[in-house]
């Protein structure tokens, strides 16, 4: 996915108001070892690949005063009640560095799981995101989470995933937490109730 951008020279509020009353948004592109480059992008096109996921978790070629390089989306700034984008932060992405970034999940088979099937259950998706370490070229857009063996007496973790070649589970996604937990249909009694008092 393509972001084009060009360098902004002048800084500050001020600066920035006049830059979003023209319909762009100002933004920051870091690391990598090199400094900081403060940018503006066109609004519309930004704010339309802000509501593709694959956005937010896939290496973008940024196009920068003619020059492309790769980065990733790190930090979105929403107006509290427009819908319109106040900053955005990129970073800068090097092909022989680890990357950590939280990935979405994408539950799938829920429908045809024995849970579901068989006993009826109620699926929660605990967490829809998870955190992982890879170099950019292993980078996932998602993890898929498969449903189809889901027994009613089952919770699925983290460790539980099939994570592609190259991809690790870090911060509180290490500590194996629970993505998915079923809850069974609670037995309604009421209509045994009456008739014993009926009797």
């Amino acid at each position: 996915m393509k972001v084009v951008a060009r360098t902004r020279q002048e800084q500050g509020t001020g600066a920035s108001r006049r830059l979003r009353r023209a319909g762009f948004v100002p933004g920051i592109v870091y690391g990598s070892k090199s400094e900081p480059t403060p940018v503006s992008i066109e609004h519309n096109p930004l704010f339309h690949a802000l509501r593709v996921e694959a956005f937010h978790s896939t290496i973008l070629d940024l196009e920068l005063d003619g020059k492309t390089e790769q980065v990733l989306l790190r930090d979105v700034q929403w107006h509290p009640f427009k819908p319109q984008v106040l900053h955005v932060d990129l970073q800068r992405v090097a092909g022989d560095e680890r990357l950590t970034v939280k990935v979405p999940l994408h539950f799938v088979n829920q429908e045809v799981s024995p849970a579901v099937k068989l006993s009826s259950a109620i699926i929660g998706h605990v967490l829809n995101e998870i955190e992982v370490s890879c170099l950019p070229k292993d980078l996932p857009s998602f993890i898929e989470v498969d449903l189809s063996t889901l027994e009613a007496t089952q919770t699925i973790h983290a460790n539980d995933l099939k994570l592609p070649a190259g991809v690790t589970l870090v911060g509180s996604a290490a500590d194996n937490p629970v993505l998915v937990t079923v809850t069974l249909p609670v037995a309604d009694t009421t209509e045994g109730e009456e008739s014993e008092e009926a009797s």
